[in-house]
């Protein structure tokens, strides 16, 4: 594979023990990008379809599976990405695009969908915002209708070698969504269906009937409608105004008599319910008494056929146990021991299927198994430089908040160690609604451990995959709540004697980058330092520049973080200076759009003010995490010096 690798890196642009002394850590291994995302086999697996990292942006690559010869690719420019892709047919690749401003942003879907073949003739864009820009100055051609929409893939209708069914949402603050059916050579469009509801997403049956449709007006309270078929009149079956609940479709069982929904509960997590169409019918089939269900879906796109529970460990459960999916899936995870085992994408057939297996020590690597012969050979890495025998390993942890609200985490130890007296890193996760830490594979814990720290991430009230009451916990506590829960989860690892009173420091990216600076503020003798990349720090603005979204932002500010300017002033880190006694290091991008480069100026000049000793990293062309190679590498490696100058003796 490593020609493969060669090829494709021409087409689309060492050993570690762990030790305490950060001179020893080799940072390329961990700054370096996955050489793949994901991939997938064509309907009849004579290619793969894969999407390709390249800095700043994603790309497509599409190669012949007998040869490894590359056929095809595809890329944007800086900050775009090949965010989803799907085979309509042997010879026909589909891919929505999405856009990013920086690497710790999540890829926004523009709502743009493109096609290809597979030898990498027949580009079209098919329907999106620069149909005018592509009929202007491109090899990629357009579509014949020129609308201001966004679109989005609901079923690749697997029997249908010319069309897919797509959402289709106007460019307005709070759009009504309708159904189209879309040819996928030329982008004409056919209306099939509206929807009963603001900002719906739709969920078809196994036949293509468009029979769920969700969403929510500028209130932001969810509805969902139900209807037997495309000729049938829509039904509301959950308001959550008077159920205090979500309730999301996940599709159907294989003859269309089941629907399968994720319904909230008033405590605990989410459940899984089976409801039978005809008589409404319903019972529980899936819940665990800690974390929310997962769906696994049938070769990545079918029907639902169980869940996946992503706490301490990760486990699975399928609906019918002595199914063929289950069985299957059963003994995959007998032969990866110790990994998560997931099946991306099969043949038409079900002969080939991918599997992809990962750890809390692999970043991923990808199999194909014949279903027939029992065989699986290795296809490719995500990333050939990380020796799993080298990484450090990762634990759930579970402790109580000071009001008895019970947590869980995930603490990463270095290699070899016993685990106890150890210099600490608190890393805390972005968002913070609805975001949450999980076990697996984590390239900043890794990282810190191999340089001999042991790094706790905990995931905090407001944080997502613990049910609907646990994050709505997290409502209007910035700086207070969600705060208090770091710092439990701080003081419980020095009560454990894993921590090191005396070596612990505190750091995170975007609100994670908040909640380090508001941490050693709140707390200034529980952390010896504190690093924030890419964090917002005055909250005053980020309230303001909320505003100017649109409705249904503002009604997300004012219920998640408050409208209160005085109070919000009151909770901000650029205005709290005064009370850090630790060294404070900055890290931004001056394209940054989600937390823009003036929060950390301004928290730098408050800083030094109160005559703080802070460092700083400014890229004027990063955005929202860095993307540059080089410009990662030296983060990190001033990361690693400045936690080795404050927490190593």
């Amino acid at each position: 594979m490593g020609r493969i690798w060669a090829v494709l890196l021409l087409a689309l642009a060492c050993a570690l023990m762990p030790r305490h002394s950060v001179a020893q850590v080799e940072i390329g291994q961990f700054v370096e990008l996955d050489s793949f995302g994901n991939i997938k086999l064509s309907p009849t697996g004579e290619y793969f379809a894969m999407t390709v990292p390249v800095e700043d942006h994603t790309g497509l690559a599409i190669m012949r599976r007998s040869d490894g010869q590359l056929t095809a690719s595809f890329r944007f420019n800086k900050g775009t990405h090949v965010n989803g892709f799907w085979w309509v047919n042997d010879t026909r690749v589909l891919m929505s695009i999405a856009e990013s401003f920086g690497s710790r942003d999540d890829p926004l879907a523009t709502g743009e969908l493109y096609a290809m073949d597979a030898d990498g003739s027949r580009r079209e864009l098919l329907v999106g915002w620069r149909v005018q820009v592509e009929q202007t100055g491109s090899n990629i051609r357009s579509g014949r209708r020129e609308e201001q929409v966004a679109a989005y893939l609901i079923d690749p209708l697997p029997d249908d070698d010319q069309h897919v069914l797509i959402s289709v949402r106007p460019f307005t603050a709070d759009p009504h969504t309708r159904v189209e059916r879309m040819d996928v050579y030329t982008g004409r469009r056919v209306r099939v269906t509206g929807a009963p509801v603001q900002r719906a997403s739709f969920v078809t049956d196994n036949r293509g009937q468009v029979r769920f449709a969700m969403g929510a007006g500028t209130d932001n309270i969810s509805r969902l409608y139900y209807r037997a078929d495309n000729d049938s009149e829509w039904t509301l079956v959950n308001d959550e105004h008077a159920t205090r609940r979500v309730e999301m479709p996940l599709g159907f069982s294989d003859d269309d008599s089941i629907a399968y929904l994720q319904v909230e509960q008033p405590e605990g997590p989410d459940a899984v319910v089976a409801m039978d169409v005809a008589t409404g019918e319903r019972r529980q089939v899936a819940r665990d008494a800690v974390v929310d269900p997962q769906p696994i879906y049938r070769d990545g796109w079918g029907a639902p056929i169980g869940v996946r529970y992503l706490g301490g460990e990760v486990r699975s459960v399928f609906f019918d146990e002595e199914s063929a999916d289950a069985r299957l899936h059963r003994s995959l995870e007998a032969a990866f021991p110790g990994h998560r085992v997931d099946i991306p994408s099969a043949t038409a057939d079900g002969q080939l299927k991918l599997v992809l297996a990962t750890s809390d020590v692999e970043p991923g690597s990808f199999y194909l198994f014949d279903t027939v012969t029992k065989g699986a050979g290795f296809v490719l890495a995500r990333r050939e430089k990380i020796n799993p025998e080298h990484m450090a390993p990762t634990r759930g942890v579970t402790l109580q908040a000071r009001d008895g609200l019970a947590l869980h985490g995930f603490l990463t130890t270095p290699r070899g160690s016993d685990g106890k007296g150890l210099p600490l890193v608190v890393m805390v996760h972005g968002g913070p609604y609805g975001q949450f830490d999980t076990w697996g594979f984590d390239t900043d814990a890794q990282l810190m451990a191999n340089a001999g720290y042991a790094v706790l991430r905990v995931n905090f009230r407001g944080s997502g995959n613990y049910g609907r009451a646990f994050m709505q916990a997290g409502a209007l506590q910035w700086g207070k709540a969600m705060q208090d829960d770091v710092t439990d989860a701080t003081r419980w690892a020095v009560s454990e004697g894993i921590a090191d009173p005396g070596r612990i420091c505190i750091y995170g990216a975007s609100y994670g980058g908040y909640a380090a600076l508001m941490g050693v503020a709140r707390e200034p003798e529980l952390y010896r330092c504190a690093v924030g990349y890419v964090g917002v720090y005055d909250l005053p603005r980020m309230s303001r520049e909320n505003r100017g979204i649109g409705r249904s932002a503002r009604t997300w500010t004012r219920e998640w973080v408050g409208d209160d300017q005085a109070e919000l002033a009151s909770l901000s880190p650029d205005r709290l200076a005064d009370r850090i006694r630790v060294p404070v290091f900055l890290a931004a991008g001056g394209e940054d759009q989600i937390a823009p480069i003036g929060h950390s100026r301004g928290m730098e000049k408050a800083l030094n003010r109160a005559g703080v000793p802070v460092e700083t990293l400014y890229y004027p062309r990063e955005g929202h995490g860095f993307y540059a190679v080089e410009h990662r590498r030296e983060f990190y490696g001033r990361l690693l010096d400045f936690l080795g100058r404050h927490l190593q003796n």
